[in-house]
Formats: C-alpha cells, structure tokens, sequence
C-alpha cells in the first residue's frame, strides 16, 4: 500500500512539474528552432550587405549619350547598363572609346566621346588631359560641373580660389574652398589633376 501512495505521489509530482507536459516541452523546442531560423536568416543578411548585394552607386554619365546625368545603380552594374540609363549611345558616339564592360564604381563619371574627339586624341579640351581627368589649372566652369558633387556655386568658387592663389599646386589644396571637404574630395580626387 505504501508503495502504490509512493508511487502515485512521484506521478503527480511528474505531472505538476510539467515535465510530462508534452505541450510546454514542443512549445519551447518550436521557440528553439524559430530562434535558430531567424539568427540564420539575420546572418545571411549581413553577409549579403558585405557583398554589396544591397548597396547602390551613383554614376554620372555624360558626353555623347542621349540624357546626360547622375544615374542609381546596383553596386557590380557595368558602364553598358549605365548608358542605357542615360538613353543611349548617340549616333555620333564612339562605341568602342569606352569599355562597358567594365564594373561601375560610385561617384564615377563616364565620359562618352564624339567620333570627332576620339580621332583627335591630342587635341585636349583646355580642362581636360589625355586620361579624361579635369586640369583644375586649365579648366572653365562647365568642365568642373562635369565633376561629381560639383555645382555652378562650387565651380565659380574653383575660378576665384584659382585667380586669388595663382592656381592649385596639389589637388589635395581643393578641399580649401568653402563647400570642398573630404566627402566631396573622396568623389573627385580620381578625375582631377594639375598638371
């Protein structure tokens, strides 16, 4: 008789602990796995931003394309995709000047030349040089519109930095106008010069 009473108590004491519960016991496992999903499907997200899966660049495209200007763009587009963007090549494009193939970057400028300007290669616009960069010494206020981040203010501030000085002796001396600090500098260094 003892037994039976000591038997039933561990039983009942099993069952008011909850470990026989079967429902608590799959809840917590359903909130286990659930646990495990979303960590796993977090990670997947943040390996895909380091990818550059989800980041976007802005292009500018300009020259013999039909609309000229800042285009968004999924990060790895190629210049081809860029140019679409843009409208297209014009009829007066020269198709093989660029290489579309190649990966976009952001805050890059994709110049398109004329047929005309392609088959003068030395003939340089008084901003412009032989790798496409813009001469801060040499060039007019349109041509450092063309940079990325540069407005007609900028631009006309660039002139009267230039008349005041003498010139630039370094690109780096750009960030001294008013408007021109790193953020600007970091999408232009590559297209300016001043040689």
């Amino acid at each position: 008789m003892k037994i039976r009473i000591w038997a039933g108590v561990c039983l009942l004491a099993f069952l008011i602990s909850g470990c026989g519960g079967s429902d608590s016991y799959f809840d917590k496992a359903k909130s286990d796995t659930q646990q495990v999903w979303d960590t796993a499907e977090s990670t997947q997200t943040v390996l895909q931003e380091k990818d550059g899966q989800n980041e976007e660049c802005y292009v500018h495209v300009c020259g013999a394309v039909a609309q000229p200007g800042v285009y968004k763009l999924p990060a790895k587009s190629r210049i081809y995709e860029a140019v679409e963007m843009a409208g297209g090549l014009l009829e007066t494009a020269c198709f093989d000047s660029v290489n579309q193939a190649e990966e976009i970057t952001d805050g890059q400028m994709v110049k398109i030349p004329t047929q005309e300007e392609a088959a003068q290669p030395n003939v340089q616009d008084a901003g412009g040089t032989e790798d496409g960069r813009i001469n801060l010494n040499t060039a007019d206020e349109t041509q450092l519109m063309e940079l990325p981040g540069i407005g007609a203010s900028k631009a006309k501030s660039i002139l009267s930095y230039r008349a005041e000085q003498g010139g630039f002796s370094s690109i780096e001396e750009i960030k001294n106008i008013t408007g021109i600090k790193e953020g600007v500098y970091s999408k232009i260094r590559d297209y300016i010069t001043v040689n």
